[in-house]
Order: structure tokens, then sequence, then C-alpha cells
């Protein structure tokens, strides 16, 4: 006697997903301080299986390998750090300018709104100069605690190591999980997909990386060429920021503009960052991304956008950077199988042969 397969209603399966969906979430909440690390983890992996693959090349064992490329990324990272703090603390040097010309801006402003309107608001008595400079060497001391909240917790500091040491020193093992999951396929065209999607992943995070280098130079010529200061701090800052689609490069741009209507007499140096990071925007999305990133792994608007918002709920300012190459991924892994293509055709590019719809 056979099995006759049971077909569910359109109703019972999209219940099913719904349902999946909230699972999904649910784990995502309740797993922060293991699952964090755990995907910043296969990010950094990814960056660094290149390092360990030419060490491995020279006759170095895996193990070996593994623990040079940790260790060379745990100072790459140490120094980015360090870097930042240091640059926020120089701040304070600063803080006094800033201050006095918020104060005669909050004055004038009073000012305007007492002779227009007849309204009296109280800024005109100015800001606490003292108080805002304990705030901010405060918060330039306190930087490694911001950090540590970001990633979750103490304990997901600790794990980040060892989770990109076990995904480097299993990364071929993990591929063949992969392979195990679509053993229906061929299996050799399987495997082929694989190595290419691991190459593709690990061009596209790195591409990500690429760019925000170049846009750290040209974002720090470009505020050297306006005489602001801390012009390496504010290119960086930018760049970093810009991992987050859409939102990143106007915050970036913010602060710059900000400080340079703060410190420098007139508007011409505000409006010229804002004119200068706009420009370099257009490069970064006609030019710069589209040659070094490619398009192989493009998600589009809508998929992104939900994409941060769901991020940014589950997990924070983490999740916001983390959820982009983590959907880049999985479009990758939707794309092995037909059975799985939609999805991937649900968070990619609309391309231009698809059929439209017409009433």
């Amino acid at each position: 006697m056979g099995f006759q397969e049971i077909k569910l209603p359109a109703y019972l399966k999209a219940l099913f997903v719904l349902l999946l969906i909230i699972v999904i979430i649910f784990i995502l909440t309740i797993g922060r301080s293991i699952l964090v690390p755990l995907f910043l983890a296969g990010i950094i992996s990814v960056l660094l299986t290149p390092f360990s693959n030419w060490l491995e090349k020279k006759k170095i064992s895996r193990i070996l390998s593994t623990t040079l490329a940790l260790v060379s990324g745990i100072f790459l990272i140490l120094g980015l750090f360090t870097f930042v703090i240091f640059q926020i603390a120089s701040f304070t040097k600063d803080l006094d300018n800033v201050g006095e010309k918020l104060n005669t801006y909050l004055t004038e402003i009073d000012n305007f709104l007492k002779q227009i309107l007849n309204i009296e608001t109280g800024i005109g008595q100015g800001i606490n100069q003292n108080y805002l400079i304990e705030l901010l060497q405060s918060n330039s001391s306190n930087l490694a605690e911001f950090l540590l909240g970001t990633l979750g917790s103490l304990s997901s500091v600790v794990l980040l190591p060892v989770f990109i040491f076990f995904f480097l020193l299993y990364r071929d093992h993990l591929t063949a999980f992969i392979a195990a999951l679509y053993s229906g396929h061929d299996n050799e065209k399987i495997k082929l997909e694989i190595r290419n999607l691991r190459k593709v992943i690990q061009n596209y995070i790195i591409g990500i990386f690429k760019v925000m280098a170049i846009l750290a130079v040209l974002n720090t010529i470009a505020l050297f060429g306006l005489g602001i200061k801390h012009a390496i701090f504010f290119g960086v800052f930018a760049a970093l920021l810009n991992i987050i689609p859409y939102l990143g490069p106007f915050l970036g741009a913010i602060l710059p503009t900000v400080f340079a209507f703060l410190t420098k007499d007139g508007l011409f140096y505000p409006i010229g960052v804002v004119v200068a990071f706009q420009i370099i925007q257009l490069i970064e999305s006609n030019f710069l991304t589209p040659k070094i990133v490619g398009s192989n792994v493009n998600l589009n608007a809508f998929a992104t956008f939900l994409g941060l918002l769901v991020g940014a709920s589950i997990w924070g300012v983490i999740g916001m950077i983390l959820i982009i190459p983590t959907l880049a991924v999985l479009k990758k892994i939707f794309e092995l199988s037909e059975s799985t293509m939609p999805f991937a055709m649900l968070l990619g590019e609309e391309k231009k042969t698809d059929a439209k719809i017409t009433d």
C-alpha cells in the first residue's frame, strides 16, 4: 500500500510560513547574545579566508593558518577601535570654541523669535559648557562600554574570536553540509555552485570594504580641502556608516556638517560639506559599487528597507549592519535550487526581461 501525498490548502501553507517567521524572530530575539557574535564571526571569517588560504598554499597547516589569520584580524579590529577612541577623545580640545559658537547661534534664534513672534524660549541663556565637556569626556572614556553594549555582552566579545576560529577551521565541513542539504540534485553541480557561492560572497563582502576604504579617502580629502578639523575621523566615520543602505550616507554627512557650522565662519563650509558628500555619494552609487561590488547579489529596495527595520528592531544598530550581508548570502543560497528560487527572486532586483503584469 503506497503513501498518498497530502496537499495542504493555500491558507494553511500561508499560516505555516507566518508561524515559521514568528518562531525565527523569537529565536533571534532571545538568542541575541549568541547569534550576534555568530553572524558577525561569519562575515569576518569570510574576509579572513583568502589570507588563510594563502598561508595554506605556503605549506602551513590548517590549524596554524587559521590561528595566524585570527590573530591578524584581532589586531586590525583593535587598531580600528583604538583609532576611533583617540579621535573621539580629541574632540574635547575643541569643545570651548564649539560651545561659544553654539551659544551665539542660540542667542540669535532667541532674539529672532522674541522680535518676530513675541515668544521667549529661554534658549538665549546658552548651554552649560562645563556640563557639555564633562558629558563628552565621559562618553569618550566609556566608548568601550558602548561597543560592548552594541555586541550584547562581554560573553559575546569572548565568543566572537572563538566562532571565527571554528568557521575558518571547518569551512570545508560547512561547505559539505550545504551540499548535503541539496543531496537530491546533481552532487558535482551542487559542489561547483557552492564553490562559486563562496567566491561570490567573498567578493561581495570584500568589495563592500574596498568601497568603504575608497570612500574614507575621498571623504577625508574633501574635508581636508575645506579645512575641517578631524577630517580623518569624519571621513572614516562616514565611510563606515555607508554599510547601512540609504540611511548610512545621510547620518555620515550630518556630523561633519554640524561641526563645520559650529566651528567655521559663514555658511560656505557646511554647505561645502553637504555638496562634497553628495558628489562622493553619486560617485559611489553610480561607479564604485557597480564596478567593485558588482550586481551578483543586488537586493531590491523593499527587501533592504524591510530588512533594516527588522534588524534594528531585533538587534539594534548591529542588526542594521549585519542584516544586509546576511540577506545577500541567503539570496545566493536560495538560488542553488529551483524550489527556493522564488525566495531569491523576492529578495533580488526585478529583471528587465520579467513580464509585466497588466490588468
